[in-house]
């Protein structure tokens, strides 16, 4: 895994090689390599690893989806501040199928380093919501919960929050 610094790196000698083509009179060079240059500054804003996680989290593959995640191995360094909320947001999606307390932490974490779209973050707040529930921490799952609600415009979650809500009446 690359640090993120390099992939602009390469997109910079690539512009440059590209005016330098246009100096020569290759203009057609000079736009294919402009253009070839946008996918390195493509990548640095969305990481590729990120990117296939998300599309083996998408056909339910949580394996596949770990395997691609599991290349990142320096976050920090390789990661631009939102690319790191979703890191965590995926190690916690995978890990809330089996181990619900450890990927309270994840989750955290992603809300913590922000998320691009509100629905992820409402679905971090629903499962974070379901955490508090298992541990009897009422208040602060109908906080989460009330977020969660707020945060979810097209009503995709409303029926998870709704039968959360039916089960924290009998707590």
């Amino acid at each position: 895994m690359f640090p993120k610094i390099f992939k602009l790196f390469i997109a910079g000698l690539i512009t440059i090689t590209g005016v330098w083509q246009f100096t020569e009179s290759n203009i057609g060079n000079g736009i294919f390599l402009l253009l070839l240059s946008l996918i390195p500054i493509f990548l640095y804003f969305k990481n590729e690893f990120i990117l296939l996680a998300f599309l083996k989290l998408r056909k339910q593959d949580f394996e596949g989806a770990k395997k691609w995640l599991s290349y990142i191995k320096n976050p920090e360094s390789a990661l631009v501040r939102k690319q790191q909320g979703y890191f965590n947001y995926l190690h916690g999606i995978m890990l809330s199928q089996t181990n619900i307390n450890q990927s309270e932490k994840y989750f955290k974490k992603a809300i913590e380093l922000g998320l691009s779209m509100d629905m992820d973050l409402a679905v971090a707040k629903l499962n974070l919501a379901g955490v508090a529930m298992t541990r009897r921490r009422k208040l602060e799952a109908t906080n989460l919960l009330n977020e969660a609600k707020r945060l979810d415009k097209q009503n995709m979650l409303a029926d998870q929050i709704k039968m959360m809500k039916e089960q924290m009446k009998k707590i």
